[in-house]
């Protein structure tokens, strides 16, 4: 699959980041200079072990339950070029082994859990194949055929689960795909498992919640190019595997590089109490819109007791907030959704299972899994706001709260992929914004600027480093990586600080229990002494993805690319019909703005009759609109200089800027 390098065009790199999973980069050498774990890092890790019930081995049967046979190929999954796009070896190194000093064995313990992968019966009737992907993938059985739950990342981690659950269970056709929510790995494996042709023709249906295609498509459209730098970071990507490097996410392993596709949906869900039959099973559907994702829903089998609550009820504290960056999640809704279907299936369910992670047997165990996820999520929400009403700020606030021991100390409610710390500073962001109050934090100076001062203030670089090295001997890991950062911004070429600075979030890394902590941490060292390294990312510029965009939200996505200052005094309007959709807009450029309306302009400076896909062709400069025009493929009435004019003012991103160090320093 070509690159995001193999794109020519001003939007073609850009677009590459339509999907914040999927845009991610492979794994990139070992980490320079990795140190061992100091002894405030082996003191750190030995308390973890002394303070949690490790003695409770529950999860390990749980996890082990129902196994019928592993991934193939040990566990290898490749492309059509005959390239891994997921690699289950890499994590090898952890499999039966005790966590090394230089892991959290909190975390270790979710990886262990993890690795256990393959086929498994959830409950007659109702299969998975764990962790051939970041996500599991379901198959339930009908009376005539199989509903598929959330396929996977990539089209060819979907298809390998199929095949190996129809090597055990027969040759069963799909007749329904259901996305539990909006989020890349619950649907981009889609064409893994379903025809799209067979969609059309009404044999497979896919089922969606409500404002599916519209959240699926846009969330991480708008500032897709820095949410793919960081999710490169938050996923591991960007290190090696093993007990120096990566430890997975706490939520999955990895993320699949192949191949993102999307079929949009046939049947939405819509209400309360939407129930469909499929297949011969009912299906009672729970809304849960802003919880884990802008459109999510829950679904509950009668016939087989058998509850899925999507992503809102998992084996780890989840996100209110993803550091690869999107909206602040709510975390009193999602608390009051996990309430209210505890309330309606509660003393029903008898069987838990989630496209993350292992399931849940029996109703007390699920009841108290539910209970404790609820109150998690109600805990943080209220303990944040009582903090900031007594005057407390965002960082006070997420170094106070603490859980109580019987939320803390509860396996599922570990920090293992959304943290306390940055959980508190969610709700705090969510109900208040950036701004604390404090007028001398209102307008600061940006950090290369507000670094040379500090460097100065304190003494000089010499200074600095002698002084923070003394403080990394002393184990104080946090105050290094902030003091140097100082330094590191006014001096992006002061190796000695870059290494001081890295050493200490090498140690960081290591006693983290959050898995994306860890991942920053460790990848924000590599990146301090190895510098920048461009590898190669998936492209998501799918005509799947791209073709799901209303034109109006592929309008405003190339607004996005308008640079102001090159579009300043220019005055340009267009008329684009698209022949095919028989939709009509126009698009002016005019004060340095893109805008566009839903009507042709009787004065535009060109017309464009074209169809959807040349449309999009034409705008991601994967074709010329001259030779468009040359193959009778589009016609033009007016002045096409002015379309190259337009051209002209679109920017490129760069999904390679430096994130350790300024940016200019890199221009």
């Amino acid at each position: 699959m070509m690159g995001c390098y193999g794109q020519k065009s001003k939007l073609g790199k850009a677009i590459c980041a339509v999907s914040f999973l999927v845009c991610t980069v492979t794994s990139g050498g070992l980490m320079a200079a990795q140190d061992e774990a100091t002894e405030t890092t082996k003191a750190a890790n030995q308390k973890v072990l002394e303070t949690l019930p490790f003695n409770d081995k529950q999860d390990f049967k749980d996890a082990d339950k129902g196994f019928i046979a592993p991934i193939p190929n040990d566990g290898v999954i490749k492309g059509k070029d005959g390239k891994p796009v997921w690699d289950l070896s890499q994590f090898s190194f952890a499999i039966d082994s005790e966590a090394p000093a230089t892991a959290n064995p909190s975390l270790w313990r979710q990886l262990q859990l993890l690795l256990k992968t393959g086929l498994y019966e959830v409950t007659p009737r109702i299969y998975q194949v764990r962790n051939n992907d970041l996500t599991n993938i379901s198959f339930i059985e009908g009376d005539t055929g199989i509903i598929v739950v959330d396929p996977n990342i990539s089209a060819e981690t979907a298809k390998a689960g199929l095949e190996l659950y129809r090597e055990h269970r027969g040759d069963k056709p799909v007749v329904a795909v259901i996305y539990t929510h909006s989020h890349i790995d619950h649907f981009g494996g889609v064409r893994g498992v379903a025809d799209g042709d067979a969609v059309k023709a009404g044999k497979i249906k896919i089922i969606a919640p409500e404002g599916f295609t519209e959240e699926a498509v846009s969330e991480n459209v708008f500032a897709g190019n820095t949410m793919s730098r960081r999710a490169g970071y938050m996923y591991g990507n960007l290190i090696d595997k093993g007990p120096k490097g990566g430890l997975g996410t706490g939520l999955g392993l990895s993320t699949s590089t192949g191949t993102p596709t999307l079929i949009e949906p046939t049947d939405i869900i819509n209400d309360e109490n939407h129930t469909l039959k499929i297949d011969g099973l009912t299906f009672e559907f729970m809304m849960a819109p802003g919880s884990e994702a802008p459109a999510e829903m829950l679904f509950y089998i009668p016939e087989l007791k058998a509850l899925c609550p999507a992503e809102d009820v998992n084996h780890t504290m989840h996100n209110l907030y993803t550091l690869r960056g999107a909206k602040v999640r709510d975390a009193r809704a999602w608390s009051g959704y996990i309430d209210a279907a505890l309330q309606r299936w509660g003393d029903k369910a008898e069987v838990l299972f989630a496209p993350h992670h292992w399931p849940t047997w029996g109703q007390d165990k699920i009841v108290e899994q539910f209970k404790k996820q609820r109150d998690l999520y109600k805990y943080l929400n209220d303990q944040t706001l009582r903090l900031a009403n007594q005057g407390y700020n965002m960082v006070e606030a997420a170094e106070m709260v603490e859980l109580p021991p019987e939320l803390g100390e509860y396996w599922p409610n570990r920090g293992y992929y959304g943290s306390l710390n940055h959980n508190v500073k969610a709700v705090w962001n969510f109900y208040l914004g950036w701004f604390d109050g404090n007028a001398a934090r209102l307008h600061p100076l940006p950090p290369t600027e507000a670094g040379k001062k500090f460097v100065d203030y304190m003494g000089g670089a010499d200074a600095i480093i002698q002084k923070a090295k003394k403080d990394y001997d002393a184990g104080e890991y946090r105050w290094v990586a902030q003091v140097l950062d100082k330094l590191v911004m006014a001096q992006p070429d002061n190796q000695k600080a870059k290494d001081l600075m890295a050493d200490a979030l090498t140690q960081l890394g290591y006693q983290a229990e959050n898995g994306q902590w860890r991942n920053f941490y460790l990848t924000g060292a590599k990146e301090l002494r190895n510098g920048v390294q461009e590898l190669p990312v998936t492209n998501t510029s799918s005509p799947d993805i791209v073709g799901s965009m209303t034109i109006p939200m592929y309008l405003d996505f190339v607004a996005i690319h308008v640079d102001g200052m090159k579009a300043a005094g220019k005055k340009i309007s267009m008329n684009f019909s698209l022949t095919d959709t028989k939709e009509d807009y126009s698009v002016t450029l005019e004060n340095g703005v893109l805008n566009y309306h839903k009507k042709l302009l009787d004065d535009a400076d060109l017309t464009i009759k074209t169809t959807r896909e040349d449309f999009n062709d034409v705008l991601l400069g994967k074709t010329t609109l001259k030779d468009m025009v040359g193959s009778g493929e589009a016609s033009l009435d007016g002045d096409s200089a002015k379309f190259d004019e337009f051209r002209s003012v679109l920017v490129e991103f760069d999904p390679w800027w430096p994130v350790m160090t300024p940016k200019k320093a890199a221009m």
